[in-house]
Parts: C-alpha cells; structure tokens; sequence
C-alpha cells in the first residue's frame, strides 16, 4: 500500500504531494513501482489546523479518480460523509485511523463492496495524547481491535470487508511500538487481514537515531519482520525498495516464484 497525502504537513513527505499535480504524479509512480493498493490522505492524524470536511473531500476526490483504474484506492478519513463521496468514486478500501469512534463510519460502508481497516489509537485524530500509558500494550490493543469488529459486525459490515491495524506510533512511544512488533503474531491471531503502517516512524528514528529520511532500513526490516509474524498489507512511502523486499521474503518462505532462474541451471 503507497502513501500518497494531499497534505501540506505531513510527517515524512512534508507536503511534497499536496498539489494536485504532484499527488497524481505519484499515484502513477507508485503503481508502476509495484504498489498494489494506494492510499490518499487529506488529513493527517496528528494535531494541525482544521480541515473541513469538505475541503477534505476536494482534497481526495480527484486523486481517487485518478488512481482508481491503477490500483485498489484506499482512502485515509475517519469522517463517514468523506468514506461516502469517496466509495461513490471508486475507492475500494477506508483506512479509518480513529478505530470506529464514528460508528456511522461503519453504516457508511456496510452494504458497500468497499473494506474497513479499523485501527487502535487512545486519542481521536487531530487530538494530543501525551505520554501514552499500557500495561500491557499488545493485549490492550488487541481488545481494542475485537471490540471495533464487534461493532463493526453488529452495524452490518461483513467480516470479508474488515482489516485491522495496531496503529504503530499512535498513541504510542518507541518502546510500545517495538514490543506491539515483536508480538504481531497476537495481532495476527485475531483472524482478519492485517496492515501494518511502519513507513519511516518515529519508532524506527528514535531506534537508530536516524532523521526521516534516513530511516528506509530501518523500515524495510521492520516490514519483512511484520510480514513473517502475520502482516499481508504493508504501507509505506518506498514502494520499489518495499515491494522488492516483500517479493524476497515470499520467495524465501516458497510463497513465491522466482521472475527466472538461470544461475547453475
């Protein structure tokens, strides 16, 4: 899954891709670097100035538009209207990083071909929640992640259409991050798809000391670990660096064929 935001501050890209122009040229790079799915973003989930949701929807409308005949568009809000006018031009997935605090975010896709991911986060988006506190991190979030399906389940969105995602960084310091990594498998065990949103965070800054754009190692190491414990949908900045370290990893697991095979034959 590539990231393309039409933000003007957004953590990595830093409003690279807010113009619309800009936005559509990457949606094109990134399906032909190998992205399968594409997620466009009009706000991001950290605190900033206010985005109607109106302007929201001039945001993303046309980057869907342009993207849909490339890849499954996903689109970031956790506003319903948004998923509605969003479904209605052909995205096929909401990433709704506020974990169904909206339950008509749930009503707006049931009865839709469209899937929900349901993601944890303590806070609402656009809204601080310092020094986040767990006892335990893993357990917590996976209750939280069963009681969104719940939910889910109960306001008619079929399993089929449900993805979840731990929320990596949301809500959450490095250490919470890294032990919600090394124990994906809980995640995993849960029984839905799971995505897993990596790309270039805080967890692997603060781990290596590396700026954001020094952080690709750090990221594709934490993609190919997420993929072995459980994860199938990866969502990242680097599409080519990621879809050949997937392609590798699948090969390596016999999930995979090789492209050819001539060396020693």
């Amino acid at each position: 899954m590539a990231i393309v935001n039409r933000t003007p501050d957004s953590f990595h890209d830093k409003g690279r891709t807010f113009a619309l122009e800009s936005a559509i040229e990457a949606v094109r790079a990134a399906a032909g670097a190998g992205a399968d799915w594409i997620d466009v973003g009009g706000v991001p989930f950290a605190p900033g100035p206010e985005v109607s949701a109106a302007e929201e929807i001039d945001r993303v409308l046309p980057v869907v538009e342009a993207a849909r005949d490339l890849a499954v568009v996903s689109v970031d809000t956790f506003r319903p209207e948004v998923a509605r006018a969003v479904i209605a031009a052909g995205a096929g997935v909401i990433n709704d990083t506020s974990g169904l605090r909206d339950l008509a975010m749930a009503d707006a896709v049931a009865g839709t071909d469209a899937q929900l991911v349901i993601t944890h986060s303590l806070a609402a988006p656009r809204t601080l929640w310092p020094s986040p506190k767990y006892s335990d991190v893993t357990t917590e979030v996976r209750l939280f992640l069963k009681g969104g399906i719940k939910k889910a389940l109960d306001r008619g969105v079929k399993p089929e259409q449900i993805i979840i995602d731990p929320g990596h960084d949301l809500n959450k310091n490095t250490y919470h991050s890294l032990e919600l990594t090394r124990r994906l498998d809980e995640i995993a065990a849960i029984g839905y798809p799971l995505l897993v949103a990596v790309s270039n965070k805080d967890f692997i800054g603060e781990t290596l000391d590396a700026p954001p754009p020094e952080r690709l190692a750090g990221t594709l190491a934490s993609v190919v670990y997420s993929v072995l414990h459980g994860a199938r949908i990866v969502r990242v900045h680097d599409v080519r660096a990621t879809v050949d370290a997937v392609r590798m990893t699948e090969a390596i697991m016999g999930w995979r064929e090789p492209v050819y095979a001539r060396h020693n034959v």
